[in-house]
């Protein structure tokens, strides 16, 4: 048991993608991962779902899994993985360990579908999520959405069928563990965060996922373990602030620290969201 100031040092990322089929989940993960690394080789995709497809991106590595698709299975492949000195893993898809062939739900029927069965499964599904937030590596895990169907009209004004992502197809406690989870949330590839612990993407327009993704994300986490700034010169830094994205960024890159003077950041928004409305009413730049 140790006492020691909170630190982002070595932090690695848990982040995820879900989405219907056909929204780009793959192919997204792929695109931010090589962002995050900047060299295929370092990324491993631990394949269900045929990423191969996907080889003319770059030269990165699979572990390909077939049925039964147990928890056991793919704890293997990220220890095989991280052995391997991967800097970034692929899980693709999370959700064949819940839903797929000889995966969560078959493993309960199998042991008679009663209630009390639960408890076992959940145990080893809870080594498997557990290898995923000890490992050594980032993770970016796929998910599926349940699909449903529905009649809008399109931008012409003409009816159309709309193929809608709904509920994730894993447990219902997993989005708790990860530090960013992404909803793919059409055939265009847009996604928007649902889940955001570094406030980098929550309450943001939807925005198509690519390598800058990735880059933004690591830029992040090098900042965020390199920071060696006291509250004192945080305070100092707040106050020379001339606008609110400058601010943004300033309490994102010092997370942990930004936290104890949070109402120094709430105090200075305040200040420049005013000091923006005053220039906006007296006409100022508006021409």
């Amino acid at each position: 048991m140790e006492l020691k100031k909170a630190s982002q040092k070595g932090k690695k990322l848990r982040i995820g993608l879900s989405g219907a089929s056909g929204f780009g989940k793959t192919f997204s993960a792929l695109s931010m991962g090589f962002g995050m690394t900047n060299d295929w080789k370092t990324i491993c995709v631990i394949d269900t779902e045929s990423s191969s497809l996907y080889s003319h991106l770059g030269d990165f590595n699979t572990i390909d899994l077939q049925a039964p698709f147990t928890p056991e299975k793919f704890i293997q492949a990220i220890s095989l993985a991280e052995d391997s000195k991967m800097d970034l893993i692929i899980v693709d898809s999370l959700s064949a360990e819940w839903a797929g062939q000889g995966g969560c739900l078959d493993i309960h029927e199998q042991l008679g579908g009663r209630f009390q069965d639960w408890a076992l499964v959940k145990k080893r599904h809870q080594a498997f999520i557990d290898a995923i937030l000890r490992s050594k590596c980032h993770i970016i895990t796929c998910v599926r959405r349940k699909v449903e169907y529905s009649l809008d009209k399109d931008s012409n004004g003409r009816t159309k069928v709309f193929k809608l992502g709904t509920k994730e197809i894993t447990s219902d406690s997993y989005e708790y563990e990860l530090d960013l989870n992404f909803e793919l949330i059409n055939e265009s590839h847009l996604a928007k965060a649902t889940k955001d612990r570094l406030g980098l993407y929550m309450n943001k327009p939807e925005f198509v996922i690519n390598s800058g993704t990735g880059k933004k994300l690591i830029a992040w986490v090098n900042a965020a373990s390199h920071s060696t700034i006291t509250k004192e010169e945080l305070q100092v830094k707040v106050n020379e602030c001339n606008n609110l994205s400058e601010l943004t960024n300033l309490y994102n890159q010092n997370l942990e620290i930004a936290k104890s003077i949070e109402q120094d950041f709430v105090a200075k928004k305040n200040l420049l969201q005013q000091l923006t409305s005053n220039i906006s009413s007296n006409g100022i730049g508006t021409h």
